[in-house]
This record gives C-alpha cells, sequence and structure tokens, in this order.
C-alpha cells in the first residue's frame, strides 16, 4: 500500500518539527553557556582589576566592582568612608570555587592599618564575588580581614 504524496509530507513535517526544535535548543544552549574555564577567566580578570584599584587607593574605581554599589541605600560617600587600611601588595591566585553565582577567589595581600600601627601584615584572603546581571561584583561583607 502506498501513502499519497500529500500525507507523506505532512507525515515528515509532524517528525521534523520536533527534531529540529530540539537541535536548536541545543545549539542555543551551547552557544550561550560559557564553559567553566572561561567563567574562571572572566571571574580572575575581574578580580584582578577590581584589587589593582583597591591596591591604588582608587576608591572610586573600586566602587564600579563593589556589590553595594548595586544595593539601594549605600552611596559612593558612604562607600569611601570605609578606608583605613593600605594595601602593599595584591596578589590574586586563584579561583577557589564557583557555584552558579557565587564564587570564592584566593588573593594574597599584604596590608598595614597605620590607625593601629600595624604594618607588613600577610593573609591568603578567600574573597567572596557574586554575580548579578551577568557581571561579577566584589561581594558585600563586613570585614575582609
Amino acid at each position: 500500500m502506498t501513502i499519497p504524496l500529500f500525507h507523506r509530507r505532512r507525515m515528515l513535517g509532524c517528525l521534523a518539527v520536533p527534531v529540529v526544535a530540539a537541535m536548536a535548543t541545543a545549539l542555543v544552549g551551547c552557544a550561550s553557556a560559557p564553559s567553566p574555564a572561561t567563567e574562571r577567566e572572566v571571574l580572575l580578570q575581574r578580580a584582578t582589576a577590581y584589587w589593582k584599584t583597591v591596591q591604588e587607593n582608587d576608591a572610586v574605581a573600586s566602587w564600579n566592582y563593589e556589590e553595594l554599589s548595586k544595593k539601594p541605600g549605600w552611596t559612593l560617600q558612604a562607600y569611601l568612608k570605609r578606608e583605613g587600611i593600605l594595601y602593599e601588595a595584591v596578589q590574586v591566585q586563584d579561583v577557589r570555587s564557583l557555584e552558579g553565582d557565587r564564587a570564592v577567589v584566593d588573593v594574597k595581600i599584604t596590608y598595614s592599618v597605620p590607625l593601629l600601627r600595624m604594618t607588613k601584615q600577610e593573609v591568603l584572603l578567600q574573597d567572596e564575588w557574586v554575580r548579578l546581571e551577568g557581571l561579577w561584583y566584589h561581594a558585600d561583607r563586613k570585614s575582609i580581614l
């Protein structure tokens, strides 16, 4: 028994739509989902840029990397009042963990706190970062040291 041409085309069309839709979804997923290695690189670049501004004591520039800059109620003026630590050496080392929109970056810091007469203190900081609207921001924290 032969199936008329009209019915064959209709049957092929019905079968092809789900296959094409599945392939398109898979391709879009591949194109838009960055690899974990790329995400780590993007985070490390952003963390390095942030810590460079902090070490240079450029609080206005570092404000742009802060999660606080995205929170209502916080202003640049309030952020500027949080100063007091001198960062003498900063080395962003590696991404310790990256899960979803939260990450921890290892940063080796040599710092001084002149008001407390503390000099040349060293610490390996587990620096928290959060992704907001596709960009990594230095996470709001109570104390960085």
